[in-house]
C-alpha cells in the first residue's frame, strides 16, 4: 500500500496549535508529521490549512495516541483485529507501536530509530544484501538503506503492522526513489518463508522477533538451522533478545539463543541487548 501523505496530530500538537490561535496568532510552525518536516499552518475561521490543504479542527484526543484524519473525523492510528495494534509517539520523534499494550521497540531512553542504527552497524550492511526476518516498522531497513546497503529483503507477517508503516512517516516506503529498489517487503512468515531462500545468498541477517510466548518457532533450532544455511560463511548475524524473565524464571535467554546458534555452526557473542554471531 502507497504510504500516506496526511497530517499526523498528538494532543500535544493540537494543544500547541489551538494555544496559538487563542493567542490571536495567524498561524503557527510546528511539525505534523512526527519531526521529519517543519511546517506553517495558517488558521482559517473554522479549520486549519497545511501544505494547500484544509483540515478540520479535532475534539478530545488522548495521550500516548496518534491521530490521522479518516473522512471528517481525526481517528487513532489503531486496528484490533486478532490483538489491537496502536501506533504510539514518542518524545523522539519517531514512533513506537504496541501489540495489545506491550511496546514493541524501546523509545524510553533512546530513540527507536538510534537504537535501531546501533544494533544495524554490528552486521555492517554497506554494499551487503541484508536479511530482516521481522520487519515492523521498518527501523532496520531504514538504517541499512542509509548505510548504502545493497539490497535488503524484509518479511512481516502481521498486515495491521504494514498498515501501520503507511502511516508512518519514518517507515521506509519500498516504492520511494530514495530507496533505489533495494528494499524488498514481503507479506510473509518469515518461518515459513525461509525454505525458500537459497543457500548462502545472504551477506548479513537482521533477527528481531517478537518474544519467545509469542513466536517459539522463530527461536528453534530448525529455524536458526536455516539463519546459517542462508549466511554467507563469514557473515554476521545480529539477533534481539531482550532479557525476559531473567528476574522472575532466573532463566538467561541472550545465552540460550547464544547456545543454539553455536549449534547452527555460528560464532557468537553477547553484544548490546542480543547475540552477534558469525558463520564459521
Amino acid at each position: 500500500m502507497p504510504h500516506a501523505t496526511g497530517p499526523l496530530l498528538t494532543r500535544d500538537t493540537a494543544d500547541a496549535m489551538l494555544a496559538a490561535r487563542r493567542a490571536g496568532a495567524g498561524d503557527w510552525t510546528g511539525s505534523l508529521d512526527l519531526g521529519r518536516n517543519v511546517d506553517t499552518v495558517t488558521f482559517e475561521g473554522d479549520h486549519w490549512s497545511w501544505r494547500g490543504h484544509a483540515y478540520p479542527w479535532p475534539g478530545t484526543l488522548k495521550d500516548r495516541t496518534l491521530y490521522v484524519l479518516d473522512g471528517d473525523d481525526w481517528t487513532a492510528v489503531s486496528r484490533y483485529g486478532r490483538s489491537l495494534i496502536k501506533l504510539v509517539p514518542t518524545d523522539w520523534g519517531p514512533p513506537t507501536f504496541e501489540i495489545d499494550g506491550i511496546k514493541m521497540l524501546v523509545s524510553a531512553r533512546i530513540s527507536p530509530i538510534e537504537d535501531a542504527r546501533q544494533k544495524v552497524a554490528l552486521v555492517a550492511p554497506r554494499g551487503k544484501t541484508v536479511l530482516d526476518t521481522c520487519g515492523g516498522l521498518g527501523y532496520f531497513a531504514a538504517c541499512c538503506l542509509e548505510s548504502g546497503v545493497a539490497k535488503i529483503r524484509s518479511f512481516e507477517k502481521n498486515e495491521d503492522v504494514l498498515w501501520l508503516r503507511t502511516l508512518n512517516p519514518w517507515s521506509p516506503d519500498p516504492d520511494a526513489p530514495e530507496t533505489g529498489s533495494r528494499l524488498h517487503l514481503a507479506h510473509a512468515d518469515i518461518s515459513q518463508a525461509i525454505v525458500d531462500i537459497a543457500d548462502a545468498s545472504v551477506d548479513a541477517v537482521l533477527h528481531d522477533p517478537p518474544r519467545f510466548g509469542i513466536a517459539g518457532e522463530l527461536y528453534s533450532q530448525v529455524f536458526y538451522d536455516h539463519l546459517a544455511r542462508v549466511l554467507c560463511r563469514g557473515g554476521r548475524l545480529f539477533h534481539y533478545t531482550g532479557a525476559p524473565n531473567r528476574l522472575t524464571s532466573g532463566r538467561d535467554v541472550p545465552r540460550e539463543v547464544a547456545r543454539r546458534l553455536e549449534k547452527s555452526g555460528l560464532k557468537t557473542e553477547l553484544a548490546l541487548d542480543g547475540v552477534l554471531a558469525v558463520k564459521r
